[in-house]
């Protein structure tokens, strides 16, 4: 035992497995909320639209760079995994990336041209967001579905792209709810509670889903002792929802403190259902096909990638939390002047 833990060709994929898994999470949280401000933005309009967009102003260049280090990690320590995913993927990510580009140029240039454009560039943030939103969700769902490309798997890819597109939505309102106040926080709270039931069909649809699309996921879920490792996840998720559902009805929003706790158990859900997916495919890294060990760079290669790593991602994180720390509180007016 202790020979294989010490064996570089053993913990140097699990490692680069769980960068990558964390970077995923964590920009799927963070670069979710400011997709899901961007999909909310038709229910609004003027001063509160503003608002709205000013909310993520600070943030959202850092969000998308965890989403630059997760792709760059899957290139440089699975090179045979990143191959695989782009190349059945490859029209989804053409549709990110164009939602991505489109996001980034109208939140520029919504604050600096003129006010008959102006409307304009807010529809081309909303449509770049829901590109992006939509073609994300749509390849979780292959993924999911082991990358197939047959009519169930696309019909299931297809209500993925709904259910990832209402969860950015919820967790861009819940950011909503503790960065706004007044009237725009009274209806970021109702924007929330009609998309936390989305959420939650969505997640018993992923649930359903993968045990029937993979024997080797159904015997991981139902087969003894395993079931006793995963059953606290499905509790566990079920709790955050009903905490969710209590507090969005309940919680004294307007102090600034209780304001967060619907972004913070929104956050552990995500988390949760990302924990469920994890435990479902490892070790594989394309479901089915290729495990973390299979795909993996040679030990060598792995040895300086994993020094560069750790170099890199806490330039990041530092990055990502002095940019929260500084810009904490409500949000204020974004200028450029």
């Amino acid at each position: 035992m202790m020979h294989t833990f010490g064996d570089p060709a053993i913990w140097l994929p699990m490692a680069f497995a769980v960068l990558l898994g964390l970077s995923i999470l964590i920009y799927v949280v963070l670069d979710g909320f400011d997709l899901g401000v961007g999909l909310l933005t038709p229910f609004e309009d003027g001063d509160r639209r503003d608002r709205m967009v000013a909310s993520i102003g600070p943030f959202w260049d850092a969000n998308e760079t965890w989403l630059v280090l997760a792709v760059g990690i899957l290139l440089v320590a699975f090179p045979v995994a990143h191959g695989a995913i782009l190349t059945a993927l490859y029209l989804p990510v053409a549709v990110m990336l164009i939602g991505l580009i489109l996001r980034g140029v109208a939140f520029e240039f919504r604050a600096k041209a003129p006010g008959h454009q102006k409307a304009r560039w807010d529809r081309a943030f909303f449509y770049g967001s829901l590109m992006t939103a939509l073609s994300q969700g749509f390849m979780l769902g292959l993924y999911i579905m082991g990358l197939r490309t047959d009519g169930a798997a696309v019909a299931f890819a297809a209500l993925s792209a709904l259910g990832v597109t209402a969860g950015y939505a919820f967790i861009g309102a819940v950011w909503l709810v503790a960065k706004t106040e007044d009237g725009l926080q009274e209806r970021a709270i109702r924007w929330a509670k009609a998309t936390l039931w989305f959420v939650a069909v969505a997640l018993i649809g992923v649930s359903v889903a993968s045990p029937l699309a993979s024997e080797r996921v159904a015997e991981r879920w139902f087969a003894f002792p395993e079931i006793v490792a995963l059953a606290p996840l499905p509790l566990m998720a079920a709790l955050l929802i009903a905490g969710l559902h209590y507090g969005l009805r309940h919680i004294p929003f307007g102090c600034t403190r209780a304001d967060w706790i619907p972004f913070g158990l929104g956050s552990a859900l995500f988390a949760v259902t990302f924990a469920g997916l994890a435990y479902s495919f490892y070790p594989y890294v394309v479901p089915d096909q290729l495990t973390i060990y299979d795909a993996a760079s040679a030990p060598g290669s792995l040895w300086i990638i994993f020094v560069g790593t750790c170099v890199v991602l806490p330039i990041i994180g530092g990055y990502t939390v002095l940019a929260y720390v500084i810009f904490r509180g409500k949000a204020q007016d974004l200028r450029y002047d």
